[in-house]
């Protein structure tokens, strides 16, 4: 489906030259800043005359952020071009996320026309077309390399003539053959004859003496029907809000069911993974019943819930799992965006099987309990079969329960088996269980579940921070872009490195034969090092404190033996205790410093040495300047070629603005000052620019600059930013100086 993209910074790498492009007002912040995307262009497979668009950030309580991007070549957009970008809690690059498998370096002129692309996109749609958009050329991206092509959007019914449809047609720009098709609409599928949840509470609206199925606690999300029609629909109301009799022959019953799963697949998204509702700006979902007639199917069409009557209009599609299952098409759409065709459309399906489950385990109605069969109330089949069993997907007749080098091929609800497999095995483990048999595939080890509690975050979490549009289950060609590395990276953040929850995380793709190539846990004793807080700062002469803790990774505890390194001059740190425990013990880091202590911002490095492993952690100490209006970093700062560093100087206790004179003596040693250009940057971000590329070929800048800071609040920390803009020469800040 394709997705609007919310206004956010630009930024534009053309000729190896990243530039910064003005944002719209509000737009979300690009982070990392610019030039670390400069600095990262293989992680991002970078190439000429590339733009990005910043289309989320999120950022943990730890201070780690991901910012996904979105991308246009030559000024076309690229379907499967997006990635994230990661960074610690420090702010440095953490690595990337990213579907393309190498740079892209197509032509972007089309041979065929576009009347040509309309005409083969017609043909690709089975049914009654109602309107066939005009042919975007695009770069097709989806399989992790670039094709000139062209998307056409043709609109209608399906065969059925109830079904919309918006077929997106992909066709080569240059052979105009068909290279895919995927339907914006998603569906329930299934044919057959066929309410769900018993007695619940409703939130509903009074307007006069009249209540209305709108729901004020969820988004004002409302319940309507389409009295078996297709185009108009009524609002349910009531004048005693007593809704429905549980029956079918009342038209009410059916909307309870659809407004109480919109309520609580609302909920699930935000109590248990802190999203605000469906499309995550607290507005409600809008819920159609009665949608036709005897049709047999559900459908998410990217802003509401449509629910047919089932066969003969008797079995009405709106049990909870079927809800949760399709409004979580809308989450997935907004997070990661997973191309609905081949194996991202298999892990968009398993997304919504997944949720669908534990939505119904979350609401948690006797009627209804949790379980991990899909449909199941809804009888589609005929035969009182569920349509998925997510224990054992083959127990349907066409889903694929192990991977296969086949599973690509078929259709998304089939190939969503290998997801609903391994999500089964991660939560509840292998073999017999409370829920069903769940077979490993071929000679793999069973697996002990860690829970359904653990496996849902686990899951949201590589959805929501690491999934790309074309995220697999097996890529050859960039095996990073896949479903088992990005929910172990998820299992990292959220429970660490190697932990029981990383370890079954690999155990259940390897149950469902997903191999891959992940980083060899310790064999040995190992353990991790954390610093709480993380930073901190101080004033000169002042000291400050840091919980140093370890925690167990591998093995068996072993002692530690602690020490700091990178401090500045004039300060010491010391430990109490000295030495600890790798299991769970604890040591109070005390940074002191003396009055001459420099000003400014250091990492210092803890390092945590056992008899089996060293670990480290890293502490940001800050020293602000010494108390008045004046402050000096005499730290050397090496200067690559075509680098851009910094140097900071913390200003405290100068309670006013700086002066309309402020100076700020540099001395920079570099073998072509020609080169440099040399910015203050005002604590607010303000910048001043000191020298812009002047002096030709000569040495060193060794001066005073004078400057106009008098609309700056003096106290805060102050950059000196120095670009090396051109290739060969290179040199070092030496010593720079405030006087505000």
């Amino acid at each position: 489906m394709k997705r609007s993209i919310a206004a956010a910074s630009a930024l534009l790498l053309a000729g190896g030259l990243l530039a910064a492009v003005a944002s719209p007002a509000g737009a979300a912040p690009s982070t990392p800043t610019p030039s670390s995307l400069q600095a990262h262009r293989t992680d991002i497979r970078a190439a000429d005359s590339e733009a990005y668009t910043v289309s989320s950030s999120k950022k943990d309580a730890n201070g780690a952020s991901h910012t996904r991007y979105t991308r246009t070549y030559h000024g076309l957009r690229v379907y499967g071009g997006d990635f994230v970008v990661h960074a610690a809690p420090d702010g440095t690059f953490a690595g990337t996320s990213v579907g393309l498998h190498a740079p892209l370096t197509l032509g972007t002129t089309a041979t065929v026309a576009k009347a040509s692309a309309t005409a083969k996109a017609r043909t690709a749609f089975s049914g009654t077309i109602t309107a066939v958009g005009s042919p975007e050329l695009f770069v097709d991206a989806s399989d992790g390399t670039g094709v000139l092509a062209y998307e056409t959007v043709v609109s209608g019914w399906l065969p059925d003539d109830q079904t919309p449809s918006k077929l997106h047609v992909i066709t080569d720009a240059n052979s105009n053959a068909v290279r895919g098709a995927f339907d914006e609409i998603e569906t329930v599928n299934g044919t057959g004859n066929s309410i769900y949840s018993g007695a619940v509470t409703i939130d509903t609206t009074l307007s006069g003496s009249t209540y209305q199925m709108i729901d004020p606690s969820h988004g004002n999300g409302r319940t309507c029907d389409m009295n078996n029609g297709t185009s108009t629909c009524t609002t349910f109301t009531d004048a005693d809000n007593t809704w429905g009799t549980g029956a079918n022959s009342n038209r009410q019953s059916a909307g309870v069911d659809a407004h109480f799963g919109a309520a609580k697949t609302f909920d699930y998204f935000k109590l248990v993974h802190g999203r605000n509702g469906i499309f995550g700006n607290g507005n409600g979902v809008p819920s159609r019943v009665h949608y036709g007639n005897a049709y047999v199917n559900a459908f998410w069409d990217g802003s509401q819930m449509t629910y047919g009557d089932g066969s003969g209009n008797s079995r009405p599609l709106v049990a909870l799992d079927v809800a949760g299952h399709e409004m979580s098409h809308g989450v997935t759409e907004a997070l990661a965006g997973l191309v609905y065709s081949g194996e991202s459309g298999g892990l968009n399906e398993a997304t919504s099987d997944i949720f669908g489950s534990m939505v119904e385990f979350y609401a948690n109605t006797s009627a209804d309990p949790g379980d991990y069969q899909i449909g199941e109330k809804i009888n589609i089949n005929g035969n009182n079969t569920p349509l998925r069993y997510m224990y054992n997907p083959t127990l349907d007749g066409s889903s694929h329960g192990c991977w296969s080098t086949s599973t690509k091929n078929v259709d998304v609800h089939y190939s969503s088996g290998v997801g609903n497999h391994f999500f089964f095995n991660l939560a509840e483990g292998t073999g017999a269980t409370a829920y069903g048999t769940s077979p490993v595939c071929g000679s793999a080890a069973a697996v002990v579940g860690i829970g359904r509690a653990k496996a849902e975050k686990i899951w949201y979490r590589a959805l929501d921070v690491y999934f790309t549009s074309n995220t697999s289950y097996v890529n050859t060609s960039n095996p990073a872009n896949t479903a088992r590395a990005y929910t172990l990276r998820a299992a990292t953040d959220l429970y660490g490195t190697c932990s029981v929850e990383y370890k079954t995380v690999q155990a259940a793709w390897t149950a469902v034969n997903v191999a891959g190539n992940d980083a060899a846990c310790p064999t040995g004793n190992d353990f991790s090092l954390t610093a709480t807080p993380a930073s901190g700062s101080v004033n000169p002469g002042s000291s400050v404190t840091s919980l140093i803790s370890a925690t167990v990774t591998n093995g068996s505890a072993q002692t530690v033996a602690l020490t700091a390194s990178g401090l500045p001059s004039g300060a010491t740190a010391s430990f109490s205790p000295t030495s600890i425990s790798s299991a769970n013990g604890q040591s109070t880091l005390t940074i002191a410093t003396s009055a001459s202590t420099p000003s400014g911002t250091y990492a210092v490095t803890v390092t945590g040495t056992g008899a089996s492993s060293t670990r480290t952690t890293t502490f940001n100490l800050t020293v602000n300047g010494a108390p008045g209006c004046t402050g000096t970093n005499g730290n050397d700062v090496a200067i690559p070629d075509n680098t851009t560093v910094t140097s900071t100087i913390t200003i405290s206790g100068c309670n006013r603005n700086a002066s309309a004179t402020s100076s700020v003596p540099v001395t920079i040693y570099h073998t072509y000052k020609g080169d440099l250009v040399v910015d203050l940057v005002a604590p607010d971000g303000s910048v001043y620019n000191l020298s812009n590329r002047s002096g030709g070929s000569t040495d060193n800048i060794i001066q005073t600059f004078t400057v106009n800071l008098s609309s700056e609040a003096a106290n805060g920390t102050w950059t000196l930013r120095v670009r090396d803009a051109a290739s060969l020469d290179t040199g070092r800040i030496d010593t720079w100086s405030l006087t505000l």
